[in-house]
């Protein structure tokens, strides 16, 4: 639905900027598998009749626990909402949130039935058995081998996923971007990030250098890291070729990058080395 602006107001937030609001999540109204955007009903306490919430998440259940950092808004057709910018899921830890999650069908090989079997075997020590004991759920009436490990399996992905979207997030990675990290990469996006952000830039629609350096600044990857420089020689000869040139003397190439980003000279130099070297910067008129 198109709306216009006037639609939409925000609500003033408190001097401290941003919000937060936790609670549990009653009912996924709505959730994109491809882009991770969510409608919640959340329970809040403090709030009589419950939450809206919109944002982008990886994967999230009934039951489970959402701690969300945003702004609230009217929408003219929606009502109250809470926008999310971030939106932290948190696995269950009630005996009747337990419930509500397993029962959701997310775990695979655990039904409506089986996960009411399953609370009352174990209650708050489920989550643990699981993953911890599973050779305890053939004590169950009704499970074999063969569901024992659906369940193991299923519960494993679960937690590789927030895993991975903490990883992210405690990177300074936004929701949204870190859904798009997580589908492109799956299990591997925590080992991709941290050995080579700047493959984002490749691979992630909507990631530039800048933000890719964000990123690996924030996990601890030197200024003057070979890495980053190389990285940079992209974005710089892309920066000037939009200004313009089609031939950028190395000189200026390296004194750009050292302007540009603070990278020192004789960083630079081995990193246009060794682009040139495996056919990333081709040198034209004897190199210069």
């Amino acid at each position: 639905m198109k709306r216009e602006i006037s639609d939409i107001h925000e609500i003033p937030l408190s001097p401290g900027g941003d919000e937060r609001i936790s609670g549990v999540v009653d009912k996924v109204t709505f959730f994109n598998a491809e882009t991770g955007f969510c409608v919640l009903r959340l329970s809040v306490n403090g709030e009589r009749d419950g939450v809206t919430a919109i944002g982008h998440v990886a994967a999230v259940n009934p039951g489970e626990h959402v701690e969300a950092v945003g702004i609230w808004q009217n929408d003219k057709t929606w009502g109250r909402q809470f926008k999310a910018e971030r939106l932290t899921v948190i696995p269950p830890d009630t005996i009747e949130g337990i419930s509500k999650y397993l029962s959701s069908g997310m775990v695979r090989g655990i039904g409506k039935h089986f996960a009411k079997v399953l609370v009352q075997a174990f209650g708050e020590e489920v989550f643990a058995v699981i993953e911890d004991q599973p050779e305890r759920l053939l004590e169950l009436p009704g499970i074999g081998r063969k569901r024992m490990d659906q369940v193991v399996e299923a519960w494993a992905e679960q937690k590789a996923v927030r895993k991975i979207m903490v990883f992210l997030q405690s990177h300074g990675v936004g929701t949204a971007r870190a859904v798009r990290i997580y589908r492109v990469y799956g299990d591997e996006a925590v080992s991709v990030v941290s050995s080579n952000p700047y493959r984002l830039t490749l691979d992630i629609q909507g990631v530039g250098f800048r933000s890719a350096d964000q990123i690996a600044r924030n996990i601890g990857i030197p200024a003057d890291s070979p890495l980053r420089a190389r990285a940079a020689i992209g974005y710089v000869l892309q920066e000037l070729s939009a200004g313009g040139h089609c031939r950028i003397p190395q000189e200026m190439l390296i004194e750009s990058c050292g302007s540009l980003l603070d990278i020192p000279a004789p960083v630079i130099e081995e990193a246009v080395r060794q682009e040139l070297s495996i056919g990333n910067v081709v040198a034209v008129g004897g190199g210069r």
